[in-house]
């Protein structure tokens, strides 16, 4: 016993001694600093970040345990590349490695250059020269001036123009054929403009926005050819509609304050200032860095861990899409990001702000997990706020990109130049939280999941979408999207307690909640969503999806949807509330189906014949403005439906929300709804919280 006592003893003497072992380390970087300085203090800072890593990487190696700081004094750091951190670079749970602002000191990465030398062209367009431009260095698609995103020279000024005709096919030919060129009305485009090949065309279609260098017009034809294709037909959607487009960077197009163009090939940039505006003194940026940072780990062997940025401002970057990519993918996954992590674990950003970017702002590729972003504001945004991916099922498990936290942010403004960007997209990825962000004016959807189209095995499961506040989501530009969208076999994801309003689309789509292909075995409950163009839930196919105890409120053209009907209960609707004053109740295809379920392996009593292909019971529907025996049911009237074996148990009454009409839908005390089971949502907690509470969400 005494044996053991001393034991404990020098156990704990030398875990004392461990801890004692770590230090709290200062470094300094300052935009008046010197890297041949000690970088100690203040007044000794460093001038890059680069020499801040390498400094503390050769501290790090000797002291391990030591919490070390990087501290940036209050200016504006100009940053020209990414700072690359890798495994060397990082810390430890209990001694991490700190960027942050020096006590309360407005830092900012800048990572444009200041355009001067400004002078006068003619009537009220100035010009700078360019020489990287003209040397074919650098070139941009944003410019910034106050701060604020001024738009390239397009034409038409307002609205679009329509495609005319498909000489590559149509819809006929399926909607994904390459197109490298289309028909346009006559005079839209002209092959007489300046530079005609440093013009680029938008098209606006389907859902995805395409982006396509002019390489030549036809004027007899009426044709224009492009250097690379585009994915899809040149049809609106999936009618034979002519896409929109506008064409960007015409010279012809510079006409009114606020109005840019560049001229590549000279090397010159021009400019209409707005009303009261002093090119001599306004601070006029082009983005120049490609990016900001690169945490390079790798997974299998060495990821880099515990690296910390606090309170720091991003902003500027100049991310365009390579050679020969025109914007096709899906939520336009293909574009790169100016914050870069792969293979990173345990690293956390909070409180910044990454504001006035090119591309997505976070980019976490294989083997990341257990990252936390948290309290950061991400805003005017040309693609989406953050974009997640790893190893599919059935590659290593080791590159399996999960556990991150994206809660209490704020994304707004996002796909300003990529209007297909998604606000949070987790593709092949698991157990992550998308939890209490504000995510609001996209022109695509808030949050996607999942990344298999149909019923194959996925790794997306497991993942939470819940007390998010998103709104204004589409804003009318494209066709197919939601404010939450999801994708494939997803076993334990869960979209629960979101707050979802005014989305609206193009052509079809702009739905609340949507479960597109394959979605399966996914919980959706407690949400409470409102003002859709279509549905406040949609179903393209999907597979036994729980929706239970929401809101589904004033829907435009539609209140529930569903596309296909599979040999399978696509989802079971049960005690949710549906109130609507116009469009449709259950449109699509609510049809049933004869097929045989298996449930049990017996040969003989294991396999039944069934007719359902959804179960919807207990829900309140009401609409005040219509007579329940004049309500279809998708065809069917009320007795008909419940004959179905529909709704058996619901019924057809006010809810009593507390203002419906100013969209509270609160409950009153004495609402019927309660006897059928319903649960009251409580949406005081949604968006951002004052501070971040140590549970699962």
């Amino acid at each position: 016993m005494k044996r053991f006592i001393q034991l404990m003893i020098l156990l704990v003497f030398s875990v004392s001694v461990n801890i004692s072992k770590g230090q709290s380390v200062k470094y300094f970087v300052s935009v008046s600093g010197h890297d041949a300085s000690s970088g100690l203090s203040p007044a000794h800072a460093f001038a890059t970040l680069q020499k801040a890593r390498d400094v503390v990487r050769a501290h790090k190696k000797q002291h391990p345990s030591d919490t070390t700081f990087v501290y940036l004094l209050k200016g504006e750091h100009k940053i020209k590349e990414p700072l690359l951190l890798t495994a060397e670079d990082g810390g430890t749970q209990l001694a991490p490695v700190i960027y942050s602002a020096y006590d309360k000191d407005r830092v900012v990465l800048n990572g444009g250059e200041k355009i001067t030398g400004w002078r006068k062209y003619k009537d009220n367009i100035w010009v700078a020269e360019l020489p990287d431009v003209k040397a074919g260095k650098w070139s941009f698609i944003q410019l910034f001036v106050n701060r604020k995103e001024r738009k390239r020279a397009r034409l038409p000024k307002t609205g679009f123009y329509r495609v005319k005709g498909f000489p590559d096919g149509d819809l006929k030919a399926g909607y994904q054929t390459k197109s490298k060129r289309f028909e346009f009305a006559q005079g839209d485009i002209k092959s007489n403009w300046k530079n005609i090949q440093d013009i680029d065309v938008i098209a606006y279609h389907f859902w995805t926005d395409t982006h396509l260098t002019i390489e030549s017009v036809n004027d007899s034809t009426h044709t224009v050819n492009f250097k690379y294709p585009s994915g899809k037909v040149f049809t609106d959607d999936f009618n034979n509609d002519g896409a929109r487009y506008v064409v960007e960077n015409v010279w012809e197009g510079l006409q009114d304050p606020g109005d840019w163009y560049l001229d590549k090939k000279e090397g010159k940039l021009y400019y209409i200032p707005l009303p009261g505006e002093d090119i001599n003194k306004a601070g006029i940026y082009a983005p120049v860095t490609t990016g900001f940072l690169a945490l390079q780990g790798n997974a299998l062997e060495k990821p880099v861990t515990d690296v910390h940025f606090r309170n720091i401002i991003f902003q500027y970057a100049n991310v365009q899409l390579p050679a020969g990519n025109t914007n096709d993918a899906q939520g336009s996954s293909g574009i790169a990001a100016i914050i870069n992590l792969k293979g990173a674990q345990r690293c956390v950003f909070d409180h910044c702000t990454i504001t006035n970017m090119g591309g997505f702002t976070f980019n976490l590729e294989e083997g990341c997990s257990y990252n936390q972003f948290t309290y950061n504001t991400i805003t005017n945004i040309a693609a989406g706020g953050f974009k997640i991916n790893g190893a599919k099922a059935g590659e290593n498990p080791l590159l399996q990109t999960h556990h991150n936290i994206i809660s209490d942010n704020e994304i707004s403004d996002y796909g300003t130049i990529f209007p297909s960007a998604v606000g949070v997209l987790l593709m092949h990825s698991r157990n992550n939280e998308v939890v209490h962000n504000n995510i609001h004016h996209g022109y695509y959807t808030g949050v996607s999941v999942g990344w298999e189209w149909g019923y194959q095995r996925s790794i997306s499961r497991d993942n939470i979408v819940a007390y998010n506040y998103i709104h204004h989501i589409g804003q009318g530009l494209l066709s197919d999207m939601g404010a939450v969208y999801t994708l494939g076999v997803s076993p334990g994801t869960v979209v629960r307690n979101n707050l979802i309003h005014d989305v609206d689309s193009h052509n079809y789509g702009g739905w609340g909640i949507y479960n597109d292909e394959g979605s399966t075995h996914i919980l959706v409950e407690n949400n409470i969503v409102y003002n859709t163009k279509f549905a406040g839930y949609n179903i393209h196919y999907a597979k036994e999806l729980t929706v239970r105890n929401n809101i589904f409120a004033l829907g435009g053209l539609q209140q529930v949807n569903r596309t296909r009907v599979d040999p399978h209960e696509s989802v079971y609707f049960e005690n949710n509330i549906v109130y609507w004053k116009e469009g449709k109740l259950f449109d699509g295809n609510w049809e049933d189906k004869d097929y045989d379920f298996y449930f049990h392996p017996n040969e003989k009593t294991g396999v039944k014949k069934v007719q359902s292909t959804f179960k919807a019971d207990y829900n309140i529907y009401y609409n005040p403005t219509l007579p329940l025996d004049s309500i279809v049911f998708n065809k069917w009237r009320w007795k008909e439906w419940q004959q179905n074996g529909k709704d058996i148990h619901s019924s057809f009454v006010n809810p009593l929300f507390v203002d419906a009409d100013h969209f509270n839908f609160s409950l009153q005390k004495n609402s019927p709804v309660f006897k059928m089971g319903f649960q009251p949502i409580d949406m005081q907690t949604v968006g951002p919280r004052k501070e971040i509470k140590n549970s699962r969400y």
